[in-house]
């Protein structure tokens, strides 16, 4: 069976785990979430990062540091995780959905605007696939708004738009290190990229239960106590080290994957040529990091057919997101605006494939063979 995701293993994390584990610091912020924090500020150019157990966590961190309050409202994407609303909702904002863009399945940046109210707090886009959305347009209706950007970059690290890491654009961004993602730290992880040094001391007290106890530990206070709203949003220092077995060779990891995202769009691009299957789409000025790769096909009957026939044939394909909008929860803590033109019919259409750190050659081979033999287009 070639599986849908293998977490990524580079082989120092056990040894970095176990040097953790004997250290005399292992809860947090002890040398392997300092050493995560130093490579990602250097690689980010940014004044601040805090790890964080899980991106979900660096999202409510986000719409905490923004002080979402009930009855705001805040602009995303209904194609997306649940973790991308329910972080503004649990501040009690109202979810304001807005269409994709059927080319990248990112938010249409061209109705953002006419879903802005004077209620309208902050906008939130998703990079899906680790393909960035059009950030120009979307700082720019922000600046002229007075609006916050918290970039959900959750599949996003080592992307970039326009020469700029995603996540570093807007005022926040978060990553994620699920298991599912191109690096992990052995599970579940998060990080929370400040781009505005203002927030950075209040940053760390919400990230540390509500008090100054790494003011404190640096020497700028005599004594630590509860200061503020906060919840324990620490990453333990265990899965740090995991995380940090993994960023010594970031580069090796993100080529791989760019290698197996080439082979399957090489592979597959004659089917899309007879119109037979869409490939991703690529917009000028955006690197992205062999996240995921998918193809759209016809409908969701072709889809759920195909899938069916690929796990016949010892591939474990899978589709994605259930549009927010259209759950129970979305129904009411959010609303559409405007017309849902794309959102449900892509969504509907889309199929993601093997994808891994450590697939090989002959197995990407057998998936495009076994896509052709469904729609009979195999030279065999």
């Amino acid at each position: 069976m070639i599986v849908f995701n293998r977490p990524p293993q580079t082989g120092n994390e056990e040894k970095y785990v176990i040097q953790s584990i004997k250290s005399l610091k292992i809860s947090g912020d002890g040398e392997f979430t300092k050493r995560c924090h130093r490579w990602f500020e250097a690689k980010l150019g940014v004044p601040k990062v805090l790890l964080t157990t899980s991106c979900t966590h660096a999202l409510e961190m986000a719409a905490i540091l923004i002080d979402i309050q009930p009855g705001d409202e805040v602009i995303m994407p209904s194609y997306t995780f649940v973790s991308t609303a329910n972080a503004f909702v649990l501040r009690g904002a109202k979810i304001i959905f807005v269409d994709i863009r059927p080319d990248t399945m990112n938010i249409d940046e061209t109705l953002i605007e006419a879903a802005i109210t004077e209620k309208t707090k902050a906008i939130v886009p998703v990079h899906y696939a680790g393909v960035a959305c059009e950030m120009d347009t979307i700082m720019d209706i922000a600046d002229r708004h007075k609006l916050f950007v918290v970039e959900d970059a959750a599949q996003g690290m080592m992307g970039s738009y326009k020469g700029r890491a995603l996540g570093t654009i807007g005022h926040f961004g978060a990553y994620s290190f699920h298991e599912t993602k191109n690096y992990t730290s052995g599970g579940e992880g998060g990080l929370l990229i400040i781009n505005d040094a203002e927030y950075s001391l209040k940053a760390e007290i919400i990230r540390e239960k509500g008090t100054n106890r790494s003011q404190f530990f640096r020497g700028m206070v005599d004594k630590y106590s509860w200061v503020d709203i906060g919840s324990s949003y620490l990453m333990n220092d265990m899965s740090a080290a995991y995380l940090w077995g993994e960023l010594e060779v970031a580069e090796q990891i993100n080529d791989e994957r760019l290698k197996h995202w080439k082979k399957y769009f090489e592979g597959l691009k004659e089917l899309e040529k007879k119109g037979i299957l869409e490939l991703p789409k690529i917009p000028e000025g955006c690197v992205h990091n062999g996240h995921m790769f998918y193809i759209k096909v016809k409908d969701i009957q072709e889809r759920t057919e195909l899938i069916e026939f690929l796990l016949a044939h010892g591939v474990q394909a899978v589709f994605h997101y259930v549009p927010l909008h259209s759950a129970p929860a979305g129904v009411r803590f959010g609303l559409f605006c405007g017309e849902d033109k794309y959102t449900t019919s892509q969504s509907e259409k889309l199929i993601r494939l093997p994808m891994y750190y450590g697939l090989t050659s002959i197995e990407i081979k057998s998936v495009i063979e076994a896509i052709k033999d469904y729609f009979g287009q195999s030279k065999k």
